[in-house]
């Protein structure tokens, strides 16, 4: 089927005439994955999204000529996806619907109703009644769920009881228990001879496997598998030898400052077990750097640990060479060798550094900091009685301190690192204390190698404990949004920041959560799962100070819209340049192959967590090849050539390939430059932000349009720190 069939009656088309039912059938089938809704004439790479979100609408035979399709859209929001505070994906569906007869030809019935159920039919909700054409049908946020229409006695009918004559089911309900013995026969039987921490590069190094997921046993040819690299990590001292992590101090800097910073190894303990870790000036995080907007500091760095290095400031538009890339815009810097950095802070907000050489290896290791940039104005943010600072990282650990990492090459390169120690500023048990009424204002930022984040903070002793508090959402990257906004949890991707508030209106204990659905794949089922990173314990004391009338009041943020107002000219014009993010596999295990193949039926939208922890382990760059793919050229990563000059306004489409090996989302950030998320699957973005970090989907197309402002010679990459090894990056031009 040519999906220009479609034109007239999908989204972004012009001719009038509906489809015939044999035009619909089958477009979102897993047969026809890469159809698009809409726009796909107009674009190699379309503006709308794949079988993951969409799916068939099937007649049964009360009304054999009908059919429809219905589309999972994108629901608005300050966050790359949106979800509930539990993780539940929140969808806004359409129909469109063709081929219904007049509901009396069935029977006694005068209109059709739409309602969404969970595979065991319980609850059923009603989502109103439907016709022939396009059929809003609002949110849901159900894991796996049916669509059903039925003829009703009154389109005003509450409980479904007529005839039922459509019926489909989200795409996530194609992922089911898998049959091993068919689908995945090496997975059942572990190679014969090989022992269990049998040699794994040609070094002859010896791998253990990782700490598995709780709960999810692996399958003997899974639990086989081995890095083909060897198993490495930076030659350090003994823990006893070392000096002991020291807590994150604040470093306030004018104009003209400067700041000497070490890395070094330290020693920590982690759940009573003594770790070997890196930190800057013996500190996890590093130094909290506090500047004033528009200075210019000095950091004279020395590296004091085995491996080259330099260190990115990200996020903050300041001069090329200062920008921390080994090899694009500095050489590294050598064990024992110091370099100054000259850093200019443009933009209010917080930002952070990290190294950017092997920075799988030195990030996970504790090389990260923050920077906060204070704007002139006092009233820039609201009124709030506390402001935190946190890094939220995850820590993979086994029985004798860090996971080892791949020596030649990173290994965990399909789906990235996933740590098993949830971390705010370096430590697993955040705690706070505030009174009754205080607000908080939270700079949060992800500095995960892999995981993105959906945070909430909820009571343990209220009448509704599992009852989120609202968050208030402030600004993200390089400023604030255009206007303020009420969220349920805060969903967040590496290296993305957040600033946000919250209001503790009532005495008790909180707790700080990592609420997601993760996946089992071997049972094709979702699960909940709830991690507690902190606890806030609020006083029965009032606060002296309340900020509660604020708090409730969602500023409007007119110079930020007046900034913008200069670029929405360009919203709407035709795309300068296409991105496609994908895979290319090589020589990966027959077990990995086989068990990959069939969980590609279903890809979540973000991959929440590592529940394939054997088979990620496993594999290395060599093996996965992330890229980003110019498809107008077919040019890759590092052969990719964009050049540019200083005031052009550029205007991208990036494309998350859902039939790519294994999908899954991917966090991009743009060097040295702002930009703005325009819209996602179609669906404008109706509350801007400047952006240097954006969260893609599985299966999304995203619009964003880029402001050129600094010259250089800057990178574009996944900032999962696996991809970005796997070779997800390449270099831009922006001459003066």
């Amino acid at each position: 089927m040519a999906v220009v069939a479609l034109a007239g009656f999908l989204p972004g088309c012009v001719a009038e005439p509906p489809p015939r039912q044999s035009d619909l059938s089958g477009l979102c089938s897993a047969g026809a994955r890469g159809a698009r809704l809409a726009g796909a004439a107009a674009s190699p790479v379309g503006q709308t999204p794949t079988d993951l979100f969409c799916f068939d609408l099937h007649a049964t035979a009360a009304a054999q000529d009908a059919g429809g399709v219905v589309e999972l859209g994108r629901v608005p929001g300050p966050f790359g996806v949106t979800v509930t505070a539990e993780g539940n994906h929140v969808s806004n569906l359409t129909a469109w619907i063709t081929g219904l007869p007049d509901p009396g030809q069935l029977g006694p019935f005068e209109a059709y109703v739409a309602w969404a159920t969970t595979p065991t039919l319980d609850p059923v909700i009603r989502l109103g009644p439907v016709g022939n054409g396009r059929n809003p049908l609002g949110r849901i946020s159900f894991n796996k769920f049916l669509i059903m229409v039925t003829a009703e006695t009154s389109a005003d009918a509450t409980e479904r009881e007529g005839r039922l004559v459509l019926r489909g089911r989200s795409p996530s309900s194609l992922m089911e228990a898998h049959d091993l013995l068919a689908q995945a026969p090496e997975a059942l039987r572990a190679p014969e001879g090989m022992s269990h921490d049998h040699a794994g590069g040609m070094g002859g190094s010896v791998w253990s496997p990782p700490p598995m997921y709780p709960g999810l046993p692996m399958l003997p040819g899974i639990m086989a598998l081995r890095p083909r690299v060897d198993a490495w990590l930076p030659e350090a001292p003994a823990p006893e030898d070392l000096p002991p992590v020291r807590p994150r101090q604040l470093v306030r800097l004018g104009d003209g400052g400067t700041l000497d910073l070490e890395a070094d190894f330290v020693r920590r303990d982690i759940g009573g077990r003594p770790v070997v870790m890196l930190a800057f000036n013996g500190q996890q995080p590093g130094p909290l750097i506090q500047v004033p907007e528009s200075a210019t500091i000095f950091v004279n760095f020395t590296n004091r640990t085995p491996l080259p290095t330099a260190i990115h400031w990200h996020g903050i538009r300041l001069d090329n060479r200062f920008d921390g890339v080994p090899g694009v815009t500095q050489d590294p810097v050598e064990p024992g060798e110091t370099f100054r950095y000259r850093i200019h802070f443009p933009d209010a907000g917080i930002y952070w550094y990290h190294p950017h050489h092997r920075e799988d290896v030195q990030q996970e290791m504790g090389l990260y900091g923050n920077l906060l940039v204070d704007s002139p104005r006092a009233d820039y943010y609201g009124p709030v009685n506390l402001e935190q600072v946190l890094m939220l990282d995850d820590l993979l650990l086994g029985e004798d301190g860090i996971v080892p990492f791949g020596e030649d090459s990173s290994n965990y390169a399909l789906m990235g690192r996933f740590g098993n120690i949830l971390l705010v500023n370096g430590e697993p048990d955040y705690a706070l204390s505030v009174r009754r009424g205080e607000v908080v204002r939270f700079f949060l930022t992800n500095v995960s190698n892999t995981r993105t984040f959906n945070l909430s903070f909820s009571g343990t002793g209220r009448d509704d404990p599992g009852r989120a508090l609202p968050v208030k959402v402030v600004a993200s990257d390089v400023g604030r949004f255009e206007r303020e906004v009420m969220a349920e949890s805060v969903v967040i991707s590496p290296a993305e920041r957040y600033v946000v508030e919250v209001r503790f209106d009532e005495a008790g204990e909180f707790v700080l959560s990592n609420r997601v659905q993760a996946i089992s794949h071997r049972e094709g089922v979702f699960f909940s799962e709830s991690r507690v990173m902190g606890r806030v314990v609020v006083d029965p004391e009032p606060t002296a100070v309340d900020h509660g009338h604020a708090f409730a009041t969602l500023r409007e943020n007119a110079d930020v819209a007046r900034d913008i107002d200069a670029y929405r000219e360009h919203f709407d014009r035709p795309v300068d340049h296409l991105l496609d993010l994908t895979l290319e596999v090589e020589d990966l295990p027959r077990p990995v192959e086989q068990s990959m193949l069939y969980d590609w039926v279903y890809f979540n939208p973000v991959e929440w967590s590592g529940t394939m922890p054997v088979m990620n382990w496993a594999s290395d760059g060599g093996q996965a090849r992330w890229m980003l793919r110019e498809p107008g050229t077919g040019r890759e990563n590092m052969d990719i050539s964009w050049r540019f000059r200083v005031g052009d306004v550029v205007k991208i489409r990036l494309h998350n390939d859902r039939n790519a090996f294994h999908a899954m989302q991917h966090p991009l950030h743009i060097h040295g430059q702002r930009f703005l998320v325009l819209s996602q699957n179609g669906v404008p973005n109706d509350n801007l932000v400047w952006k240097d970090t954006v969260l893609l989907p599985t299966g999304s197309t995203t619009d964003i349009l880029l402001e050129l402002s600094n010259p250089g010679r800057w990178m574009v990459h996944c900032h999962i720190a696996e991809h970005l090894e796997a070779g997800m990056r390449f270099v831009f031009e922006v001459e003066p």
